[in-house]
């Protein structure tokens, strides 16, 4: 179904073009969109036309024609005057949004298709199927694109999308849920993740979302075929979940800079608990004072170089010796041994993970 906001434009449209007035309603009666300045169209009179077995007909001076969507009644379209130029005016106003009608119809099959081709609905004959039926490529380079923002998502943003794009038929945007946009984009040959992250970065500064924190674009792998889009939406799905609980400060995140956040990620929370207990022997990386925390993740963002940590920290080398060694008393693990600064770093991360997915337990 048109929108009314778009039957009105095109009715404006004619009406500028020929200089008539033009009405459209349902098959009940009732006015959908109309350049009059009064209400010509009575319920009465259009229920009886479209309940006739005519297809455009004279009433009381106006001219109504009969608009079909696949054989069934869809709008009733009245032009002010009779007689032939009406009557050519009328079929070429018909024919417009007859026209519309079909191209919605086709995007809305189009929309249908392409999200339950995310969501792993449809069979692999059935794919590419319809696929070409819908006239869409079936072996051709994606990429799935996933934005999340804390702002409310509305039609505005999604045909923005739609128009930094460029409305190439390749490229689809859609949604399978209040939170997130998703965005299936049709790649060329010579395409790579450089560009990827290019349009990743111009999608967010297009919509000029506040910076809060809270909007995030995540994408997937490139695929080579249709039926592999699904995999590059879950790997987005992934990266995007991921990303808030390992990368909270990135606004575009790739599947593949994930690193060993995607393997913890898909670790079983009791796994977690029983590594943790080892590590820390009961404790938490919580229970350790603010001085402590920023030393270790100080040390960490330096590669394991006293120096250069001692140096950021502003405080002396034998300091920061004095903070190690203390940690490698109560944990067992010394931070300036690789394998213990491996280990050391992986438990933080799962201590992130397993706090995250309490919050969705909440």
């Amino acid at each position: 179904m048109i929108s009314n906001q778009i039957l009105q434009s095109t009715l404006d449209g004619l009406k500028g073009i020929s200089r008539s007035d033009f009405c459209v309603a349902d098959a009940e009666g009732k006015v959908l969109a109309s350049t009059f300045a009064e209400n010509i169209c009575g319920e009465e009179e259009v229920a009886a036309f479209a309940n006739s077995q005519a297809d455009s007909q004279v009433v009381k001076g106006y001219q109504y024609f009969k608009i079909y969507d696949d054989h069934q009644l869809e709008y009733v379209l009245v032009l002010n005057g009779a007689g032939d130029d009406a009557y050519t005016l009328g079929k070429l106003a018909a024919f417009q949004i007859q026209g519309l009608l079909t191209a919605y119809k086709e995007r809305f099959n189009k929309d249908n298709f392409i999200k339950n081709l995310l969501l792993d609905n449809l069979l692999l004959v059935d794919i590419h199927n319809r696929a070409k039926k819908l006239h869409i490529e079936v072996e051709a380079r994606r990429a799935v694109f996933i934005l999340e923002s804390g702002h409310d998502k509305d039609y505005g943003s999604l045909e923005n999308i739609k128009n930094l794009l460029g409305g190439k038929a390749g490229d689809f945007v859609t949604a399978v849920d209040e939170k997130s946009i998703i965005i299936v984009k049709e790649l060329a040959p010579s395409d790579g993740y450089p560009q990827l992250e290019k349009i990743a970065n111009n999608i967010l500064s297009a919509l000029e979302i506040e910076r809060d924190k809270t909007t995030h674009i995540a994408y997937g792998t490139i695929v080579k075929e249709i039926k592999e889009v699904s995999r590059s939406y879950k790997e987005a799905r992934m990266a995007l979940d991921v990303g808030k609980i390992f990368f909270g400060e990135r606004e575009v995140i790739a599947y593949s800079s994930l690193g060993i956040g995607r393997l913890i990620y898909q670790l079983p929370i009791p796994l977690c608990k029983m590594f943790i207990k080892e590590i820390f022997d009961g404790k938490s990386p919580d229970d350790f004072d603010e001085e402590t925390l920023t030393t270790i993740n100080k040390f960490f963002e330096n590669s394991l170089n006293v120096s250069e940590t001692s140096r950021q920290l502003y405080i002396h080398r034998n300091t920061l010796v004095y903070r190690l060694d203390k940690l490698q008393k109560s944990t067992g693990l010394d931070l300036r041994v690789f394998e213990d600064a491996i280990t050391f770093k992986i438990a933080l991360m799962v201590v992130k993970y397993m706090k995250y997915m309490e919050t969705l337990d909440y």
